[in-house]
């Protein structure tokens, strides 16, 4: 995983296709766009605009993705975030295989980050993630999920 912010520079040489998404994030206005998937490289590389209200933990399932990783930004709102490395095979307890999306139960030790207005996380196949968990109470926010296909990083 990689936890950062669109205002700061990275300062790693990130491969082409993560500089282009960061790039995308810090210059597109996503508070007036319209909920929807918007395409930026076909089914290569694709965003996800998503309004949601942050819930308790419980309510919040671990997830993860085999082809794709999600670089997750916030461009308003916070909300905690369940991170875990895949140490061991996480119980799949739903499979939506044609959205690359598998719910799960891990075993694994899960951290929660606070992620605020501008903050992104880059979540790759080998990362469990919880997104949703409201940090002081629920509140209501906008959410980027932009997904790049793990192949185009090697």
């Amino acid at each position: 995983m990689i936890y950062s912010n669109v205002s700061i520079a990275p300062t790693m040489d990130y491969k082409e296709p993560l500089k282009r998404v960061i790039e995308y994030l810090k210059t597109t206005d996503f508070l007036s766009m319209e909920t929807g998937v918007y395409e930026i490289d076909g089914k290569d590389i694709y965003a996800q605009v998503m309004d949601f209200t942050s819930k308790p933990i419980e309510e919040c399932k671990q997830e993860f993705h085999n082809d794709y990783c999600d670089i997750q930004y916030w461009p308003e709102g916070e909300e905690l975030m369940g991170i875990a490395a895949k140490v061991t095979d996480p119980i799949v307890t739903e499979a939506i295989p044609e959205r690359d999306l598998y719910f799960c139960v891990s075993k694994d030790y899960e951290s929660l980050v606070h992620v605020t207005k501008g903050d992104y996380c880059v979540l790759f196949p080998e990362d469990v993630h919880r997104p949703g968990v409201q940090f002081k109470g629920p509140v209501s926010y906008r959410k980027v999920v932009v997904k790049l296909r793990a192949s185009l990083l090697k």
